[in-house]
């Protein structure tokens, strides 16, 4: 039986300020984080997912609704819940006039690890997080990226069992944000919780075993990806490249009543409704003989994200 370690129920909050109307920044949502799960929690800006971590690492109280981290409320017992977390919420998590190794010193001394033990794991992090390099320069000196990404490794430098992070890949390049996906991936597997939010949804996709859709405080969507995908259209996407006469072959294109087209030169993505139609798209481009490439594939989390929230906004309109 999977065991729930994060569990939020009926959870809202409402943000007042004088002269102001009050903000529902959360209008009591509901879900639970099993045990080793990579939680995502998705929704665009002001969402409420900042207001949700904030709630959970115990750094706001909510106005009503009920929240657990370990079998700890998170206001009866806050101090219980912050023994059990580290969490990457802000910028600032990083000291930027101190080295990276001097970043892994300090937050380890501080949570009362020996310097041989912060020695070992730091050269597991550098090797996890591609930061060897980068050991001796100071935080003020990184690119926006690699901070973000020391930010990250630190707190995987101290054994908590929950861990959270906002926006964890915030201004990594290609390369840097699949080191750190790879990073979290692996300390998912050896059953650290992550909750991580984020707006980018392919990151999500690949990353996260459960997910949950936020917009203006309420819970669009959740369940693992393919759930919550079958929560949209089922459409699909056809990619092909013909050799010759674009024109004439968009026509043909046009004449399978497809949901939309994109072209790019001789290039073309199709959207269609149905699997049939994809694969009967198929075989008659097989069959044609002008086309080098063809490609079927599912509609995306983006997709049925963007869906969602769009079906919310027409139904408030």
């Amino acid at each position: 039986m999977n065991e729930s370690i994060i569990e939020v129920q009926n959870l809202a909050k409402t943000y007042h300020k004088r002269g102001h109307t009050p903000v529902h920044a959360l209008k009591g949502i509901s879900f639970s984080v099993q045990k080793g799960q990579i939680f995502g929690l998705l929704g665009p800006n002001g969402a409420g997912k900042s207001t949700t971590i904030k709630i959970l690492t115990t750094l706001i109280v909510p106005t009503s609704g009920k929240a657990a981290v370990c079998g700890h409320d998170v206001v009866a017992q806050s101090t219980d819940v912050r023994k059990q977390i580290c969490a990457v919420i802000q910028d600032n998590a990083l000291e930027i006039y101190l080295s990276v190794r001097n970043n892994f010193k300090t937050f380890g001394k501080f949570h009362g690890i020996s310097a041989k033990e912060i020695d070992r794991r730091t050269d597991r992090l550098c090797e996890l997080f591609g930061l060897r390099e980068y050991l001796n320069e100071s935080g003020i000196d990184l690119s926006g990226g690699l901070k973000r990404r020391v930010q990250v490794a630190k707190m995987f430098l101290i054994d908590k069992p929950v861990v959270f992070l906002d926006e964890a890949t915030t201004g990594m390049d290609t390369f840097n944000k699949r080191t750190t996906l790879n990073a979290i991936r692996e300390e998912s597997h050896k059953g650290r919780t992550i909750l991580l939010t984020t707006h980018l949804l392919d990151e999500a996709e690949i990353l996260c075993d459960a997910v949950t859709i936020i917009n203006h405080g309420s819970i669009l969507a959740q369940g693992n990806i393919e759930e919550v995908k079958s929560m949209g259209l089922q459409l699909y996407t056809v990619s092909m490249t013909c050799q010759s006469d674009p024109a004439a072959w968009r026509r043909w294109i046009e004449q399978c009543a497809p949901v939309s087209i994109e072209q790019s030169e001789n290039s073309f993505i199709v959207t269609v409704a149905t699997e049939d139609q994809a694969l009967d798209m198929i075989q008659r481009a097989r069959a044609a003989g002008v086309f080098q490439y063809f490609e079927i594939s599912r509609t995306s989390l983006e997709d049925t994200f963007i869906e969602l929230i769009d079906k919310k906004t027409e139904r408030k309109a």
